[in-house]
């Protein structure tokens, strides 16, 4: 399966202005493909021979840049409109609409020297911005706005703009056409993971479905022996210490690690979930969480209990950080510290969540028996859970829902930090720091989120909130923070058509 985290490639349009000084829109192109290429990011751009100075200034430009545009629209992940100087606003929205890429879009505007304000040298980009902006109002098409209103373009604040908009347009991208498989129904008590296939299909987010009878069936066919089941034992050996787990156990994860692959690679699909209790237990004699935590590891997330809108805010921070995620329960609180919890799983965290040097015995990820439901369905029979703790570094944390009764998506979700309070349980688990807590506690149980949520060792949230809600119409709540551009986070509800 091909990574996720592809490289970005930008449309870039650069504004310019026939009476104001054309050598700024010359100079000022050739910067910010010389700084784009710096950041790894790829540029589709009109040259000097296709436009003068290969900006975007007459009605001819606006055809030659859309026509460009539509050529790539396949490349083509977001769009940078830079303006060295006032730019021509209506060139620009032109060729945005005749491409019709709905990809998303950032407004950058350099800045002008105090030193050189002459007609000869003065850009006035700090203004023709705000009219490029309200022509890209009247036209319909969402923008997303740098942190400064003028930005030099090789500075380090530009450069941090350009990271979190290739994040967010490879998120928005990924999102838009992701393939998630199911593998068994929900658990009956579950009802909390509910959701609507049909609401996330049209976000652009396809649900495929197998039955465990398919994939247990699969597995038995598989020998010992077979090539593929020995380099899967191998790979599930490498992972992490396998601890007490019988060689059975061992066995049988391998052929279950086969069949799953070997049915995602078929169907395309990025992500999963699974129905990982009891039927697992019962009639198949393992636990599938050491398997889920080694796909997550490598950017390919899987999540508990067939929680499929849960999957999807585990896949969005993988797309936009390139980091494994997790997903985990809201469990406890933690002593008397209104502003900490314990966050907990059986569990499938990825091994790079965990911690990796010693604090006590049990901090290190091992594999062991899942300590839930090992009373009811024989402690041999649940074999293959990682169990340890949550290394401390900051995190951001998300919960994507299907609000069926409004046929919406939505989510919350905000930046924290893990910590290294001690604690004394089984499974994967860590006590988290989050600044106003008992607020966030309010939100979700007042509007009735899952008890699931996901978390990445990234900080992203304002990532989330601009792609959720500015591209994907998602209705979106981030606790305590600020958008990519500066603008206040809170409740932002956006309808998708």
């Amino acid at each position: 399966m091909n990574s996720p985290i592809r490289p970005v490639t930008l449309g870039v349009i650069v504004g310019n202005r026939g009476f104001f000084p054309s050598h700024l829109c010359e100079a000022g192109r050739k910067t910010v493909l010389k700084v784009l290429a710096e950041e790894h990011l790829g540029a589709v751009c009109l040259t000097e021979d296709e436009s003068q100075f290969g900006g975007v200034f007459s009605l001819a430009d606006s055809h030659s840049c859309a026509e460009l545009f539509r050529a790539h629209r396949d490349e083509i992940d977001g769009v940078l409109i830079t303006l060295p100087n006032f730019g021509e606003e209506t060139a620009i929205v032109n060729a945005l609409r005749w491409a019709d890429l709905g990809v998303p879009v950032l407004v950058h505007a350099f800045p002008d020297d105090p030193q050189k304000m002459t007609s000869a040298d003065r850009r006035d980009s700090f203004c023709g911005k705000m009219s490029c902006c309200n022509n890209l109002t009247q036209y319909g098409i969402p923008y997303s706005l740098t942190r400064q209103h003028t930005v030099a373009p090789e500075s380090e604040a530009f450069r941090a703009d350009l990271r979190d908009f290739a994040a967010m347009c490879r998120m928005v991208r990924g999102l838009r056409s992701a393939r998630v498989g199911v593998i068994g129904a929900r658990p009956a008590a579950f009802k909390t993971v509910r959701f609507s296939e049909k609401i996330l299909e049209r976000t652009g987010i396809s649900v495929e479905t197998v039955d465990l009878s398919e994939i247990f069936g699969r597995a038995a066919k598989l020998g010992d022996g077979d090539a593929s089941v020995k380099a899967k034992l191998e790979e599930i050996q490498a992972y992490a210490p396998i601890g007490k787990t019988p060689s059975a156990a061992m066995s049988k994860m391998a052929k279950l690690g086969v069949v799953i692959e070997r049915w995602m690679d078929e169907n395309e699909l990025v992500a999963s979930a699974l129905q990982c209790w009891t039927a697992m237990e019962e009639f198949y004699g393992v636990v599938p969480c050491t398997l889920m935590s080694m796909m997550s590891n490598r950017l390919m997330p899987s999540a508990c209990e067939t929680d499929i809108a849960g999957l999807v805010g585990m896949y969005a921070m993988v797309l936009a950080t390139g980091k494994p995620s997790a997903i985990v329960d809201w469990n406890n609180n933690f002593g008397d510290d209104p502003d900490k919890a314990v966050i907990f799983h059986c569990s499938n965290l990825p091994k790079d969540i965990f911690v990796q040097e010693s604090i006590s015995p049990n901090d290190i990820p091992t594999m062991d028996y899942q300590a839930i439901i090992a009373g009811t369905v024989g402690k041999e029979n649940t074999y293959g859970t990682i169990v340890g703790r949550v290394r401390e570094t900051p995190i951001t944390y998300c919960r994507v829902s299907v609000d069926d009764l409004h046929g919406r998506v939505r989510a919350y979700f905000g930046e924290a930090q893990t910590t290294k309070d001690a604690l004394q349980t089984f499974g994967g688990y860590g006590v988290v720091k989050i600044d106003h807590l008992q607020d966030l506690l309010a939100y979700i149980c007042a509007n009735g989120f899952e008890h699931h949520v996901a978390v990445s060792p990234s900080q992203c949230a304002s990532i989330l909130q601009e792609g959720f809600a500015k591209y994907l119409g998602w209705m979106t709540y981030q606790h305590g923070g600020r958008g990519i551009g500066g603008s206040p986070a809170g409740v932002s509800v956006s309808e998708s058509g």
